[in-house]
């Protein structure tokens, strides 16, 4: 092992001294020898190495995310409604709202917290942190207490999601965002799909240690959270430019200087610029930043919905039984994976983003009509699947929209701060908007869901027409667009 550090040492001495030499080139000369010092084949496997070890464990920490902070649905017609009494109107809404006002006051120093004390400590720590106060939701004697739990669960997951997406964002390149964006979401989404049918299973341990099958769901699934947290601490990787870090020693510091070199031939922001309040701040000046929040925003509004409210839906709306209730969750979930891998690769493929917002969009309302004002049950799940896959495959497409769209290590941590907290404000609008006197058709809540997609379309609409303004206005070379290189152009 001190071999091993002796030569890694010396590599790390060896990329500082590069750094030291690059200073008296010319920085085109330099980009240029980097860029090209590998063959096509040794790039693409130089990125799989990327990928490989910073998808997955992000993934996987995502789902254990989502898991815990929707867990909630299944519990409650799992028994916890009649334990704890919570068909007392508001009592479930407020359990479930409280979560999104820490979350949403707790994300604007997310970025700034994983930047500075390193993503695998950070999150690895809030992991841990929230998977112990899970395992605290399943011995509360009475619906009180779950109040001030879910608030301390909302600052503790606060920090991770913004962290994550700006920490995938400083890896790749614009073009390169959209199916490891999906990936990621998709690892995600199996807490959705399959929280349902793990819930089910969890439940059969009614009595076990004298405790009810819902409180079971919170500990097992706390215990889990704990466990992937462990591996949060070992495999989470540092950003690019940290090359002191242990974390990234699975590239050479040649591959590390050519990850660099490739983000900032492409946007122009690999470098880190010391923090500054003022120069953070800055970002929010912008009026796209508050269109792509607002976007995002209306999305999660869907997407937190049918988390929330889905079981409820299939038991009280469509007349399902609690366990079948619990298993038709999965199916949708698993459509909307598809669609989630297709919109990303194409995406990439065609260079389009708002195109595929719009498609999702427009798919989301088809959905949500047919599951709110149709009579038969069959074609009312049909409704479900498309408003799953529309408002869960446009969270990862709306993360890279906004993504390809800036540059600036700074406001990219200040936008991925304000995408995050305003889906949290998506997720108050969409925890309260299904209310248990609409049922069985929610149709209240479930206009209320339409109104958010015609929201997207009509800003998407205004942010394509500005984008093309000027993206015109750079091709005649009267401005620089983003404070970049003359190149960058905005993607529509």
């Amino acid at each position: 092992m001190a071999t091993k550090d002796y030569v890694y040492q010396h590599k790390i001495e060896a990329v500082a001294d590069y750094d030291t030499e690059k200073t008296s080139e010319s920085p085109e000369r330099s980009d240029d020898s980097i860029l090209n010092q590998f063959s096509p084949d040794e790039q693409k496997k130089i990125l799989h190495k990327v990928d490989k070890h910073l998808i997955p464990i992000c993934g996987v920490m995502y789902c254990v995310s989502l898991l815990d902070r929707t867990n909630l649905s299944n519990a409650s017609i799992a028994g916890m409604t009649r334990a704890l009494r919570l068909n007392i109107q508001p009592r479930y809404s407020i359990i479930s709202l409280v979560f999104f006002i820490t979350y949403v006051l707790c994300q604007p120093p997310a970025t700034i917290l994983t930047r500075k004390i390193g993503p695998r400590i950070f999150l690895g720590s809030i992991t841990l942190a929230w998977g112990a106060v899970m395992i605290g939701f399943g011995f509360v004697p009475s619906w009180e207490p779950l109040v001030g739990l879910r608030m301390i669960l909302g600052i503790l997951e606060a920090g991770f999601f913004p962290g994550v997406v700006y920490l995938l964002s400083t890896w790749y390149r614009r073009y390169e965002m959209g199916k490891r964006y999906a990936t990621f979401y998709l690892i995600g989404s199996l807490a959705s799909a399959f929280g349902g049918i793990l819930a089910f299973g969890l439940m059969q341990m009614e009595g076990v240690a004298g405790l009810g099958g819902w409180r079971w769901i919170f500990i097992i699934e706390g215990v889990l959270t704990v466990v992937v947290a462990g591996f949060g601490f070992i495999f989470l990787v540092s950003f690019p430019d940290n090359s002191t870090s242990r974390s990234v020693r699975f590239l050479t510091p040649d591959e590390l200087r050519w990850v660099i070199a490739r983000v900032d031939a492409d946007r122009g922001d690999a470098t880190v610029e010391p923090f500054n309040l003022k120069k953070w701040l800055s970002g929010g000046a912008d009026w796209k930043i508050w269109c792509y929040a607002i976007i995002f925003g209306s999305v999660t509004t869907v997407a937190y919905a049918l988390a929330y409210f889905l079981p409820q839906i299939l038991n009280a709306g469509m007349g399902f039984s609690t366990g079948t209730s619990q298993c038709l969750i999965a199916p949708p979930y698993v459509f909307a994976a598809f669609n989630m891998i297709f919109t990303g690769w194409a995406g990439d493929r065609w260079h389009q983003r708002g195109a595929a917002v719009v498609f999702n969009a427009v798919m989301c309302i088809i959905g949500l009509a047919l599951m709110g004002f149709h009579t038969n049950n069959a074609v009312r799940y049909f409704g479900v699947f498309l408003a799953t896959a529309g408002a869960n495959t446009n969270v990862p497409v709306v993360m890279t929209y906004q993504a390809n769209n800036i540059r600036g290590q700074w406001k990219r941590a200040f936008c991925s701060a304000t995408l995050v907290g305003m889906g949290g404000v998506g997720g108050i609008v969409g925890s309260t908007v299904f209310r248990a006197q609409d049922a069985p058709t929610y149709v209240p809540g479930l206009s209320v869901a339409i109104g958010s997609q015609v929201i997207i379309l009509f800003l998407v609409g205004v942010l394509t027409l500005e984008f093309v303004r000027q993206n015109q206005k750079a091709d005649r070379g009267e401005k620089v667009l983003e404070q970049g290189n003359a190149d960058f152009r905005y993607t529509y």
